[in-house]
């Protein structure tokens, strides 16, 4: 397997779990330009069969922050004046990260370990699991700064997740949501004690992923992702397809012989081999 190197944020592997940190603490983690390109690349990446090994992804922050969205002089100051072209060259770089996340079929889990606003707060909508620190806040500021509250396709994403009301009042007004009030409404799916317990829960979750039917959760995200703008009959028709593909891997005939002789299954992940994603 290929070893990931990036030079703009840190990233780790263990036990089929690959787990990326922004590391620019003292900035609250904020994007810049090489690291927008750098996260869509490194996602895009993690979903070829050089990387099989990964079955499962964690991303968080360094410090009191996840991401606080854009750099404020390497990237909003030198937005300004630039021509149409060369903006929406941008903004389609930015949603090219939310859009590797959604397509990487890994299952992706955002450790929101402190402020979470702009870019960060939309990072951590296009991961499939969002656990947050008591600490964490989220905010989709855009209209703050004069913009609109549609960017990297979170208006695609918001309402998926805590319905059209939230999103909606989450988009216009862009004030920040603190931890329990994410929870109540659904954008996060539990909230820790701890910064430092967020991540653990999410490097637990990451494993218990990582070790289970890498096929399967593989063939999930997917139906997740496309059975959204199909009607009824037709994602029936999706998952009995899906399912009869999951029927003929070979993680399904395991997890029979597992049960029938009451021990652990040992799954083999996607066609090609023991330990393949």
């Amino acid at each position: 397997m290929s070893k990931l190197e990036p030079k703009h944020f840190s990233y780790a592997q263990a036990a089929g779990v690959a787990t990326i940190t922004l590391d620019r603490p003292d900035k609250l983690n904020s994007l810049t330009f090489e690291s927008y390109e750098e996260l869509a690349e490194t996602f895009e990446a993690l979903d070829r069969p050089a990387h099989d090994d990964v079955r499962a992804i964690v991303i968080t922050g360094r410090g009191r922050g996840f991401c606080s969205g854009g750099d404020q002089d390497d990237i909003i100051k030198r937005l300004l004046g630039r021509t149409t072209p060369e903006l929406l060259e941008f903004t389609r770089a930015t949603g090219r990260l939310i859009e590797s996340i959604r397509a990487c079929r890994r299952p992706v889990i955002a450790a929101v370990n402190g402020v979470a606003v702009g870019a960060g707060a939309v990072i951590a909508c296009a991961a499939d699991l969002r656990i947050a620190a008591p600490t964490a806040r989220f905010g989709f500021v855009f209209p703050k700064v004069g913009l609109c509250g549609a960017d990297m396709g979170i208006t695609y994403l918001l309402p998926r997740i805590v319905g059209l009301g939230h999103a909606s009042e989450l988009l216009f007004f862009g004030d920040l949501v603190d931890a329990a009030t994410a929870l109540r409404i659904g954008l996060v799916n539990r909230v820790e004690e701890s910064a430092e317990a967020c991540v653990a829960t999410a490097q637990a979750w990451a494993k218990r992923l990582a070790e289970g039917p890498a096929f399967a959760h593989r063939m999930t995200k997917q139906m997740i992702e496309s059975e959204h703008t199909m009607a009824l009959a037709e994602a029936i028709e999706a998952e009995a397809q899906a399912q009869a593909l999951c029927m003929q891997h070979p993680d399904f005939a395991e997890a029979h012989d597992a049960f029938k002789h009451k021990r652990a299954p040992r799954f083999a992940g996607a066609p090609g081999g023991e330990g393949a994603a």
